[in-house]
């Protein structure tokens, strides 16, 4: 491999790591106790941004459980270039919010797409009041309950206070290291809303401040069974890519997923985010690798020996996928190649590399090579691509249901809503 690729490689190898975690931990841990302050979970409440007020339906809970303190700030949307996709951004908030607020038990109805600019500057100046516990949770949640409900706030504070709790919070969340509103940071790591919030859990109980002892106060949701179903007629569509770490360590739980339920489907590999212009600022993927890594060790998927596929390589990767596809191979291939780059350090940048993946994977090379040309893989994955913007994805991996009992499509995005994605399925049936 190029010195290019061994240094992206080698890096994301450490930030993927449990030491660099540790390391992080432990810093934070020694400058606290330098400061002489308590261990606190501070949690970035943003009013305008749905995941933060499914998250803050939880805050209570977690203060009755924990034997830490809790510090409420509020923050600003963040910047265009840590959105992603800035068009889709809040769309697809609002819709994956939606989606599973009943699955985790909170409510969140919204009657807008966007509240106002000025409501929101009064909800800010509303919180800015109640930035102490217990006093900020039920003012965010009443608050937010009227915010996305188009409500008219009353005005409550002066617009110097929720100007001044904006940028204090916001300089915090900078000077800790992140971006994103709906966060909860202790101790030298993010968790992001509500879907990480059992993470958080698991850290505060391995650190001994656990006043119950018993099951996490917000578990992922457990999926319906879709197995014994009469699924006849309903396709999972699978968008991955090859060159991403939450992709690679929830693919054997999208394996799993289809082997129980023998759901048909339907690989769509898309092209990797910063290939096709879509801005990644350093603290983004630096947060991205780390939180990947987490998950994977959490779901018994950890990443390995990883060998970054960035660039050319992808692409010649990508130009074998449909020669396999039409082998009826393209998820063995997937596999093999997610497999190959994520886990068993394979340098899938060279010819040797690739040619691994394609034996793992039970295909030929020569036919393979010979097939690959009758293809053009560029305009399917650009069409895979068309079909995720028509629902406001732009990342990976994501799902499309279709058929069975419901007319709609259903589409969702990544590693974290794989038992959203059952559900659907086991609905439909």
């Amino acid at each position: 491999m190029n010195l290019k690729t061994l240094v992206r490689s080698s890096l994301m190898r450490y930030f993927s790591s449990p030491a660099y975690l540790e390391k992080q931990r432990a810093r934070a841990r020694r400058l606290r106790d330098k400061q002489g302050s308590p261990p606190v979970v501070h949690f970035f409440h943003q009013v305008d941004d749905p995941y933060s007020h499914l998250a803050v339906q939880k805050l209570e809970r977690l203060v009755e459980r924990y034997a830490v303190d809790f510090q409420p700030h509020l923050v600003s949307m963040p910047e265009a270039s840590y959105q992603g996709s800035a068009a889709h951004f809040q769309r697809w908030a609002l819709t994956d919010a939606r989606n599973v607020a009943g699955d985790y038990q909170t409510d969140f109805t919204p009657s807008v797409e966007s509240p106002r600019k000025d409501e929101i500057t009064k909800a800010n100046q509303i919180l800015a009041a109640n930035l102490t516990l217990p006093d900020f949770v039920p003012a965010a949640i009443e608050t937010g309950t009227a915010l996305w409900g188009g409500e008219l706030l009353p005005v409550s504070g002066s617009d110097t206070q929720g100007t001044n709790a904006l940028q204090q919070g916001n300089a915090l969340r900078q000077q800790l290291g992140h971006y994103q509103g709906a966060m909860f940071y202790f101790d030298g790591e993010w968790f992001w809303g509500i879907d990480r919030i059992r993470l958080l859990e698991a850290r505060l109980h391995a650190e001994g401040f656990d006043q119950q002892n018993g099951p996490p106060c917000v578990p992922e949701p457990t999926p319906l069974s879709v197995a014994d179903k009469d699924l006849n007629g309903i396709v999972l569509e699978y968008f991955p890519s090859l060159r991403s770490p939450y992709t690679a360590i929830g693919h054997q739980r999208v394996l799993d997923l289809i082997h129980n339920s023998g759901v048909a489907v339907r690989v769509r590999p898309v092209m990797p985010m910063m290939m096709r212009g879509i801005p990644a600022p350093r603290a983004k993927q630096r947060y991205i690798i780390t939180d990947a890594a987490r998950e994977g060790r959490a779901h018994g998927a950890p990443l390995g020996k990883i060998v970054d596929p960035f660039g050319e390589p992808v692409k010649r990767a990508f130009a074998l996928f449909p020669a396999a596809d039409v082998q009826s191979s393209g998820m063995d291939y997937v596999t093999a190649y997610l497999k190959a780059a994520w886990f068993d350090g394979v340098d899938i940048t060279r010819e040797q590399g690739l040619q691994h993946v394609v034996a793992a994977a039970g295909l030929d090379w020569q036919q393979l090579q010979a097939g690959a040309g009758d293809h053009d893989w560029q305009a399917l994955l650009n069409d895979n691509l068309a079909t995720l913007t028509e629902a406001d994805l732009w990342g990976v991996p994501s799902f499309r249901v279709t058929g069975g009992n419901q007319p709609s499509p259903y589409a969702c995005w990544g590693q974290d809503r794989i038992w959203r994605v059952a559900n659907e399925i086991a609905r439909r049936a």
